[in-house]
């Protein structure tokens, strides 16, 4: 039993908290999801460590649910029959830095090729596992500068290349072409390199939806990651790694006293995320991914046409979530929670952001448009 005024503090930021989740309209997180029927699980210490597919002596875990989980998306993304490898991830960072650590054991010497638009967490991997890297230019939509790639690789021809492609960028969901990068990595004939892409956002339902340009297994990945808080929702960050089974194999410990091998960046993983993860893909399916995000695209066009009608310049790349805008003033974007960068602000058309929400939004925005014009017409 909690001290009152323990309680009390509990209390109040539960409130507030839900009060907040209201205006959660900036970051790439889903709300709509409901796993009441899994709250007997969270008094259970689920702990998946290792290898979700060797068993452990360790066995209150959600393996078997793992596997389940692990094969949807190897079928989602095409991954080569008999030779690909997974588990669930903390998030989209820890499976970045994985398949950078995958494609540095290849390629020790390689150099990382990554462009400007890519989410922080990734220059921080490169510093832990100690790569060379290059940073390369973006275009104005946030895609890969692929003349500028190519200048690069050029110059650096002699080393192995190791690239992380974005599949949505954090800012305007810009989405490198792995079509363009393959035949520049062609025309150059370099044969050594690996390909990572961070499909944190977008990865789930580009493939859903079979959207071009594809980034999958298919299209040259050596291995990407995904985060499942995002567009599939999820109480606690989480988020799949899949590697070609053969590179992975050069990684991994077996480990005595638990009874199994890791293979994992972080050996103790949370084993309430997979069950998260199986239930919500047994509720919806590849249709009920498809329907959800044709939704969400509904509800970006809807946002867009109505910032038109306000006659706000705002745009989306193809197919993305992400809504661009002109920064509105501090407090609106502290209300709103509006991530910001040069002067841009965002709107993410996740799973759980109504058309009332999205309302409600371009009210304040309307408002303090139109006070903008009444202080420039006193001036």
């Amino acid at each position: 039993m909690l001290k009152q005024e323990d309680s009390q503090r509990l209390n109040a930021y539960m409130k507030k908290a839900e009060e907040r989740s209201k205006y959660f309209i900036g970051y790439p997180i889903a709300q709509d999801f409901d796993y009441s029927e899994l709250y007997p699980l969270l008094k259970l210490p689920l702990n998946n460590v290792g290898d979700p597919q060797v068993e452990s002596t360790y066995d209150l875990n959600s393996r078997s649910l793992e596997q389940e989980v692990l094969k949807f998306f190897a079928e989602l993304f095409h991954a080569p029959a008999a030779n690909w490898w997974g588990y669930v991830t903390n998030g989209g960072s820890e499976g970045n830095l994985y398949g950078l650590y995958v494609a540095r054991e290849i390629y020790p010497n390689g150099i990382v090729y990554y462009s400007e638009a890519t989410h922080y967490s990734v220059q921080k991997n490169i510093q832990l596992l100690n790569c060379n890297s290059i940073v390369i230019r973006t275009q104005h939509n946030g895609e890969m500068d692929y003349e500028d790639l190519s200048q690069m690789l050029q110059m650096h021809r002699d080393q192995p290349v190791i690239i992380l492609a974005n599949i949505g960028t954090t800012m305007t969901e810009a989405k490198d072409d792995l079509s363009k990068i393959k035949a520049i990595l062609r025309s150059l004939a370099i044969k050594n390199h690996y390909i990572h892409c961070d499909a944190a956002l977008a990865g789930t339902y580009s493939a859903a939806l079979e959207l071009e340009p594809g980034f999958d297994f298919n299209y040259g990945a050596d291995s990407l990651a995904i985060s499942g808080h995002k567009f599939i929702g999820s109480p606690i960050p989480c988020g799949l790694v899949m590697v070609k089974k053969n590179y992975k194999e050069r990684i991994g410990k077996n480990i005595p006293y638990i009874g199994t091998i890791d293979t994992t960046i972080s050996g103790s993983r949370n084993g309430h995320s997979p069950v998260f993860l199986w239930y919500a893909i047994k509720k919806l399916g590849i249709e009920g991914l498809k329907e959800r995000a044709l939704i969400c695209l509904e509800h970006a066009a809807y946002l867009r046409r109505r910032f038109t009608e306000l006659g706000v310049s705002a745009w989306s790349n193809p197919f993305a979530l992400t809504v661009v805008f002109p920064a509105p003033s501090l407090s609106l974007r502290q209300k709103w929670q509006l991530a910001t960068e040069d002067g841009h602000s965002h709107v993410i058309c996740m799973p759980g952001v109504s058309i009332e929400q999205l309302d409600e939004f371009l009210e304040d925005y309307k408002a303090e448009l139109v006070k903008d014009k009444e202080v420039a017409a006193v001036l």
